[in-house]
Formats: structure tokens, C-alpha cells, sequence
């Protein structure tokens, strides 16, 4: 029950406003009244407690119920304090629509009441205006008092979860991407591996010594990749594209891919989760060239304007999957997602080889000369 959460003087504020109905009661000279008031106040408090616990339309009805109750009780014993139990009650209905209607109801009835006792002068009654008078205040003010203190907790309780998820969200998302940095990085440096591991199978015969030049190449390869897991993994530091270039170079090289590059590899206007990610999208990129196109030839440009970064890979060899649905084991999607987590977007042009497209908007202003 909700007064179970009241605290400080509120308790015994409750405890009063129940025990004074029995002393007008007492006032009246009829044994019969006497009955009927302790009949009716008994009532009250039973109905009060199950409108309390009820769901759905009965509370309104034991609303109206109670409502009725208010109004005898004011009318035969001049006691109207129940109508701030009711105004209290109100307030606590969630449904905006019902919280008006029977808010105006007991206002309106509640009024007519209190000025219908004023009028017939009852001496009991008017001994205790100035409390009826903050009675009929508390019936206009409290229930809205409530009612919004109620939604305001509804809307902190529904933001507090909503933050709840948000973070649990984000430590999915965050899981996602390491996962998907980690495959990256390792995928990378293990196809060159496997790469210069068969040029060295087949050169061990014919050229022994460049086949032992490629094993330490394997062997430099490992390092390397073991050397940035360690890095990833410790402090998931960004990779600069002037770096992955040179990774990049170096694969489509030991691939047999002749390689062309184009442009300032150092752009200036974007932060670096920005290129992180980009380089991320071009090792993507560049490991499908080696794995699935077949090409002999792959260039790799950057464009720059005052509003976006553009980066073009082409390669001269065949798209084995469909446009349209950006084929999973090309590694699409992933690039797709993680551009439009910075805005960025991705297009495939499928002509005469395959064009990747991929633009981001500038996120750092350029300096501009004095």
C-alpha cells in the first residue's frame, strides 16, 4: 500500500484524519446515527483499501463509491475530512483521461457539499471552516501534486532502464568491435603468412635462398601480428592510415598484386577513431582483393574536400557475391556498420573490376591561415 512509503509526521497525520470521524459521530444525539456514521466509516476505510489494491475499471467504481461515502458523511456528521483521503487516492491514478474525470467529479461534489453545510449554517461545521478551507484547497491542488510526482517517477524510472540498456548495448557493441578488430588484424597477417609460406614451398627448390628470405619474412610476419594483438588488447590504440598503407603495400606485394596508390595518406580533418576505422575498412577491403578477386592489379586513392574524406580500392578482378545483399563472408556488412557509426557510407561499383567507395564527413574543423 502507497502510505506505507510515507515517512516523517505524514503517518500520524493519516492516524488523526482516521480517528476524527468518530468524534463528530459522537456528537450526534441519535443512537441510530451513531450507527449508521460507524457503519459508514468503516465502510470507507474497507473500500479505500480495496479500491487500493483493485486493477482496472473496479477502481473507478469503488471511486465513486467512495465519493459517495465522502459526501454523507459531510452532509449527516459535518465531517468532510475523506475527501482528502480521496484527493490523495486520485492523485495516485495512473490514466489521465479517468484521473480528470473523477477528479472533477469529487471536486465538484465536494463543493457543492462544503457550501451546501455553509448555508444551512450548521454550528458545528462552521467552527471548523478554516479547516474545511484547507481540506477543499488540498482537493483542488493535491491530486495534481501527486498525479505529476507520479509520472515524473514513471518517466525517471523509464529513463533510468533505458540508460540500462543503452550501456548494456554499448558494451555489446563495444565486445563486437574488438572481436571484429581482432579478426581483422589476424586475418591480415596470417593470409600473408599462408602467402609467403607457398611462394617459400615453391622457390625452396628453385631458389633456396629466397625461399629462406620469405621464411624470415614468415617469421617477422608472426611477430609483428602477435606484437599487435598485444597492443590491441592493452590499449586498443587507433591505426593510422599512413601505417596500414604500408601493411597494405606489403600483402599485395607478396600476393603477387601489383599495387598503385594515390593520394595523402595523412588526412587532416578527421579525428582518430575516424581513421581507425577506416583503416579497418581497407584491411577489410584489401584482404577480399587477395582472397576472393583473383586481380592482378589493385590501387588504392584518397580524395579530400572541405566536407568529406573519400577513399576508392579497385581492383581489375571479379565481385564473387551479389551487390545488392552485401555478401557476410566478404566482410561487408562489418565495414557497412562500422561506417555508420561515424556517418560514413559505402558503395560497390561492379564494372570492369570492383570499386570500393567509401566516404566519411570531415569531424575536425581545418585551421584556417592568419
Amino acid at each position: 500500500m502507497t502510505f506505507q512509503k510515507n515517512n516523517g509526521i505524514a503517518p500520524y497525520i493519516w492516524t488523526i484524519l482516521g480517528i476524527l470521524p468518530f468524534y463528530f459521530i459522537f456528537q450526534s444525539p441519535s443512537t441510530i446515527e451513531i450507527v449508521v456514521g460507524i457503519s459508514l466509516t468503516l465502510l470507507f476505510f474497507i473500500f479505500y483499501r480495496i479500491a487500493f489494491i483493485s486493477k482496472g475499471w473496479p477502481v473507478y467504481l469503488w471511486t465513486l463509491i467512495l465519493i459517495g461515502i465522502s459526501i454523507t458523511a459531510n452532509s449527516l456528521f459535518n465531517y468532510v475530512y475523506f475527501a482528502f483521503f480521496l484527493a490523495y487516492f486520485i492523485g495516485n491514478i495512473k490514466d489521465r483521461v479517468a484521473f480528470l474525470t473523477l477528479y472533477f467529479i469529487h471536486l465538484f461534489s465536494t463543493s457543492v457539499s462544503i457550501n451546501f453545510s455553509i448555508v444551512m449554517h450548521e454550528k458545528l461545521f462552521l467552527q471548523q471552516l478554516p479547516f474545511v478551507i484547507i481540506i477543499w484547497i488540498s482537493v483542488i491542488l493535491l491530486p495534481f501534486s501527486i498525479h505529476n510526482r507520479k509520472e515524473r517517477g514513471q518517466l525517471e524510472e523509464k529513463l533510468s532502464d533505458a540508460n540500462k540498456r543503452i550501456s548494456e548495448l554499448v558494451k555489446i557493441e563495444e565486445r563486437q568491435r574488438i572481436a571484429r578488430d581482432l579478426h581483422d588484424t589476424l586475418g591480415q597477417k596470417l593470409s600473408l603468412i599462408g602467402l609467403k609460406s607457398d611462394l617459400a614451398r615453391k622457390l625452396i627448390s628453385k631458389d633456396p635462398e629466397q625461399a629462406r628470405n620469405e621464411l624470415k619474412d614468415v617469421q617477422q610476419t608472426a611477430r609483428t601480428a602477435l606484437s599487435e594483438v598485444r597492443k590491441m588488447v592493452s590499449s586498443m590504440r587507433g591505426i593510422r592510415l599512413k601505417d596500414e598503407i604500408l601493411r597494405v603495400e606489403q600483402i599485395l606485394r607478396a600476393a603477387q598484386i601489383n599495387f598503385v596508390s594515390d593520394g595523402d595518406f595523412s588526412p587532416t580533418c578527421v579525428s582518430l577513431l575516424t581513421e581507425n576505422i577506416l583503416s579497418m575498412c581497407l584491411k577489410e577491403a584489401v584482404n577480399n582483393v587477395v582472397k576472393h578477386s583473383e586481380a592482378k592489379s589493385c590501387s588504392i586513392s584518397i580524395e579530400q574536400s572541405l566536407k568529406e574524406l573519400v577513399m576508392k580500392i579497385n581492383d581489375d578482378g571479379i565481385f564473387k557475391g551479389e551487390k545488392e545483399k552485401l555478401a557476410e563472408g566478404h566482410g561487408l556488412i562489418g565495414m557497412k556498420e562500422r561506417l555508420e557509426f561515424i556517418n560514413g557510407r559505402l558503395e560497390i561499383l561492379i564494372k570492369g573490376g570492383t570499386t570500393l567507395i567509401i566516404s566519411v564527413p570531415n569531424d575536425v574543423k581545418p585551421r584556417t591561415g592568419g
